[in-house]
């Protein structure tokens, strides 16, 4: 074998290496797009760089490997059931403690899921790996949250947080929607903040408007 052909050879395994490492590369890439969906999307718009981030998502899936997650019997199903229901119907008096009651029973079935029980950014990092797709929800539920925590939120907030704290703890228990308390066809449809919200529009129906809705912050600093 001449010199030539030596060079000839060692470029052609080269780039056969090379094609390789991209093929390689591209599907861990879309591996991980596929698994986190949307939260790979925002993961890499507010990160540093792409590979950056995407060591982290990786590092969320080694950990959440070590995880002892485990499914809801059918009594703990029926008995977190019943307990959305009740925060449901207790909307209709008292929104912002359905609102916090809401939170309270996600975080909870969070804990009984075997996730580990830590502050609201680890729950978001735990929970990326299986439920990416409805974190977004968890998102929207914790910002109005904080702003009824604040008597800033208004009737109608409230309620959307309620169907976004719904659509996560459906999908935590396993079940395609969460039966609701109430079913009316007098609740009149709320035009939805975000494109998310679309996919929750036949679930939004179940949660009922507050008895006197205004549109205005939602201050409980009186109540006793």
């Amino acid at each position: 074998m001449t010199g030539l052909q030596v060079l000839l050879t060692i470029i052609v395994l080269l780039v056969i290496a090379a094609i390789g490492f991209g093929i390689w590369f591209v599907t861990r890439r879309r591996a991980l797009q596929n698994r986190f969906g949307p939260e790979y999307d925002r993961a890499v718009s507010e990160g540093d760089s792409r590979l950056a981030v995407e060591r982290e998502l990786r590092e969320r899936e080694r950990r959440h490997a070590e995880l002892e997650l485990r499914d809801l019997d059918p009594e703990a199903r029926t008995r977190y059931t019943a307990e959305w229901e009740e925060i449901q119907a207790r909307f209709l008096d008292d929104p912002t403690g359905a609102v916090s009651a809401a939170d309270a029973l996600v975080t909870r079935l969070i804990a009984e899921r075997g996730y580990p029980t830590g502050d609201y950014e680890e729950h978001l990092a735990n929970l990326s790996v299986e439920h990416a797709r409805t974190l977004g929800h968890y998102r929207d539920a914790h910002e109005i949250s904080q702003l009824s925590e604040r008597g800033e939120a208004t009737t109608e907030q409230l309620r959307q947080a309620v169907v976004h704290y719904r659509t996560l703890f459906s999908d935590l228990l396993g079940t395609d929607a969460t039966p609701g308390a109430v079913h009316h066809s007098d609740v009149q449809d709320t035009e939805v903040h975000n494109a998310r919200l679309h996919e929750t529009d036949d679930a939004a129906r179940d949660v009922p408007e507050q008895r006197v809705a205004h549109d205005v912050p939602h201050d409980t600093s009186s109540r006793s």
